[in-house]
């Protein structure tokens, strides 16, 4: 379960110790940043620097609305919506290759944090502004669909919003309120500003892409596939660089080592995010002026956020109280679609329909202890 405030029980923490201009880096910058995990905010210039560096778009279609924009006052329960991209080129359309859901109750001292995997069969909305018509699709496509520009090239932020409503329609969630994009190129940058991450790695993974020293694997000239030696990373606790966190995250496949495949990797994604937040935390960051300056900058050019109203620093003052410990990492069970012997995707098992309805009621804890195999466990 989850561990409640240390005045609660007693105990005191290194959070207690950390000074209270470094306090408002919370772990909302690690789920922020999806795989890569830091926000850090504090005194004035580093908050004002860091809210100038963030890229801002429109992820909800609020403007279109006619929307105005509300004043910081961030109450819970809230739910924010994180899309890692891999960018190819301007004209290639965007895929969603990992997406996670942050929910934090109305107390705003915890959260739960779980994933959608990327080939799950969906309904796609109708979405006009893309002229895309809806239709039954993976739910990675959905970014791709809503991000068609006729005559330009692709918009990430429309794609942003179709997935937005995809995710709705899947978990009964009415509205987001608050989003981010993190690209993925920028993420290697940000590990190696905070000079790599702890983890544990739960079992041997064989990389699919990279050699050891981190060069790109050959391509297999007889078929499809890599050849030559591959990064090894050994289970037990391990310190990634970020070209070793972000290769690591990105394993799906059993024969590199993750036997569950896509769900084996959203596991890890969501370990390495408590990691990151765990090292976002460390005296090593945060009382270190020159390793805080280089970490804000590569964070700024690798994320888009839209508060719809609320600022990156605004909603980290608001969840200043969630720390690593009272993230819940959530896993929803689920299976492959096979038909006529062809893979179609992946769907949910039907109890992933009761924890949306304990998440709408506001019942998750009791949920939980009711059906404890939902917690992903990590060391």
């Amino acid at each position: 379960m989850i561990v409640g405030k240390a005045g609660k029980s007693g105990r005191s923490s290194r959070w207690s110790r950390v000074p209270r201009w470094a306090r408002v880096c919370t772990v909302f910058g690690a789920v922020l940043m999806l795989l890569s995990g830091v926000v850090l905010v504090g005194a004035e210039a580093l908050m004002s620097r860091y809210e100038g560096a963030v890229g801002k778009a429109d992820l909800f279609g609020d403007q279109a609305a006619g929307a105005k924009e509300r004043k910081s006052d961030i109450k819970g329960p809230l739910n924010i919506l994180l899309v890692g991209i891999d960018p190819r080129n301007p004209e290639a359309p965007p895929l969603a290759d990992s997406v996670m859901v942050l929910h934090v109750p109305a107390e705003m001292d915890r959260a739960y944090l779980f994933s959608m995997p990327r080939d799950l069969l969906v309904e796609i909305p109708r979405f006009s502004r893309a002229q895309f018509d809806g239709g039954s699709d993976k739910l990675n496509a959905a970014m791709s669909y809503g991000s068609r520009v006729p005559g330009g090239n692709p918009d990430v932020a429309g794609g942003f919003e179709l997935l937005a409503l995809t995710v709705q329609k899947v978990t009964g969630i009415t509205r987001f309120d608050a989003g981010a994009i993190i690209n993925f190129n920028g993420f290697q940058k940000i590990v190696d500003a905070m000079g790599g991450v702890d983890m544990y790695i739960e079992r041997e993974v064989r990389s699919e892409h990279r050699e050891p020293d981190g060069k790109h694997r050959k391509g297999n000239p007889h078929g499809d596939g890599y050849v030559g030696p591959q990064a090894v990373y050994k289970k037990g606790n391990q310190h990634l660089s970020g070209w070793q966190a972000l290769d690591y995250v990105r394993q799906r496949y059993p024969k590199n080592g993750v036997p569950d495949g896509d769900y084996g990797r959203q596991r890890h994604q969501q370990q390495f995010v408590k990691a990151m937040a765990g090292q976002a935390l460390s005296a090593d960051v945060v009382t270190n002026p020159i390793k805080l300056d280089k970490v804000l900058r590569a964070a700024g050019q690798s994320l888009i956020f839209s508060g719809r109203g609320n600022g990156v620093v605004d909603f980290g003052l608001a969840l200043k109280d969630i720390r690593p410990e009272t993230i819940q990492m959530i896993k929803l069970p689920g299976g492959s679609v096979i038909e006529n012997g062809r893979y179609r995707g992946e769907k949910f098992q039907p109890e992933v329909d009761d924890f949306f309805a304990a998440l709408k009621k506001a019942q998750l804890d009791a949920f939980l202890v009711e059906h404890p195999d939902f917690q992903n466990k990590s060391k």
